[in-house]
């Protein structure tokens, strides 16, 4: 994994893992991997991987079974999927529309663009 410099890299942690749930990589229930784990896999201090964790329970995402490990919580699925479409509709939203009027594409394109890329397997 590659990190960027426009955000804190236990957040950059926190979609990665988002993305694992998302794609049903990681299932609820389901044990994830431990905190040194990720943190050799990803070549990042424990530290921020614990604040990735951290912020994970925060949400309602994972659990910690004391002395078992971190989980995915029952309703993990649910809550990734609503904390990352706050994320979008927040954050990314507004630069899409900014670069669509800037480039005047419309909602017709862009819906013809993303039907082209959904049948060329890309989602």
């Amino acid at each position: 994994m590659e990190f960027g410099t426009n955000q804190a890299i236990y957040l950059q942690i926190v979609d990665y893992m988002c993305d694992n749930i998302l794609s049903g990589k990681w299932s609820e229930g389901e044990r994830i991997p431990a905190i040194r784990e990720i943190a050799v896999s990803l070549e990042v201090n424990p530290n921020t991987v614990m604040r990735s964790y951290a912020y994970l329970q925060e949400k309602g995402i994972i659990y910690n079974q004391r002395g078992i490990g971190y989980f995915i919580a029952e309703k993990g699925l649910t809550a990734t999927r609503q904390l990352k479409r706050s994320d979008f509709v927040k954050n990314i939203l507004p630069r899409v529309f900014k670069s669509m009027d800037l480039l005047g594409v419309g909602f017709d394109e862009l819906h013809q663009l993303y039907n082209q890329y959904q049948a060329k397997g890309n989602l």
